[in-house]
């Protein structure tokens, strides 16, 4: 991929809310010394966007579900269950 656009990630993910939430947290850990899945030279904020782009990145679980909290809830009512 010579250059990566915001479009050719949302094949990936349609949401453009979830997509810049998703590599905004990759980025971070790259920044953080993650190894990166791509090879690349760029920066880590490009890096996380080809990630995404080629498929290497993406969330567990319904992308509308974890836009919209519910993901989230459901989570935390699951911890209480085991404790």
């Amino acid at each position: 991929m010579a250059r990566v656009t915001v479009e050719d990630c949302l094949v990936r993910i349609p949401n453009r809310f979830a997509l810049i939430h998703l590599a905004t947290k990759r980025a971070l850990q790259l920044k953080r010394n993650a190894e990166p899945l791509v090879e690349t030279e760029n920066k880590e904020c490009v890096t996380a966007l080809r990630e995404v782009g080629e498929g290497k990145i993406t969330f567990q679980g319904d992308v509308e579900e974890i836009v919209s909290g519910r993901w989230r809830k459901e989570r935390k009512r699951a911890r209480r269950k085991t404790r």
